[in-house]
């Protein structure tokens, strides 16, 4: 049962043009966003499994703001959502290091692996990156799916629907990868 009133801890599910997500909150900022599962019963049940100790509420306005914000990135408004704050406790260090510099990646825009490594002065670190990005808790307001692998191809994705999801969500902003340019030759 979804309270009425605003808390300052809690979870929320919100319809997309990618199906139903959900976003979770603290004190601190955004704790958690959440791609859509296969129905909304599973996308709940996986928030409520990844934040036990919260429960659905709605939203307070600066956390509706960044709802906002995503629906409107998955309908094809280019949103900066490099400001929404995001409690970064409990993160590694360099987990937060790659974290910030995918959140400058606008949207239309990628950046490989190496890229990303490069732009962290840690040559060589490709996988790390990868391994940083695959538990990325703020899906969409850390933009991972903009992190490509060499020569434009889209390289893995751990939500659900996978590669395709990211290709969706690509698409959708705008942007080109050689999986694109492959199905039309």
């Amino acid at each position: 049962m979804i309270e009425t009133t605003d808390a300052r801890n809690g979870f929320a599910l919100f319809d997309s043009n990618i199906g139903h997500c959900g976003i979770a909150w603290g004190e601190h900022g955004i704790v958690g966003v959440q791609l859509p599962e296969a129905h909304r019963g599973a996308t709940h049940a996986r928030l409520v499994k990844r934040f036990p100790q919260l429960a659905e509420v709605t939203p307070p306005d600066v956390v509706q703001h960044a709802i906002d914000d995503v629906v409107a990135l998955l309908a094809g408004e280019a949103r900066d959502l490099s400001p929404t704050k995001l409690d970064m406790r409990g993160v590694p260090e360099f987990e937060q290091r790659v974290y910030a510099v995918t959140r400058q990646i606008p949207p239309g825009k990628t950046l490989t692996y190496g890229e990303l490594a490069k732009a962290l002065d840690a040559p060589g670190a490709a996988q790390a990156i990868g391994q940083a990005l695959g538990r990325n808790p703020f899906a969409l307001i850390v933009p991972c799916h903009r992190v490509v692998a060499a020569g434009g191809k889209l390289g893995g994705f751990t939500a659900n629907g996978g590669a395709n999801t990211k290709l969706k969500i690509l698409t959708i902003e705008g942007a080109r990868t050689m999986n694109q340019l492959e199905l039309f030759q």
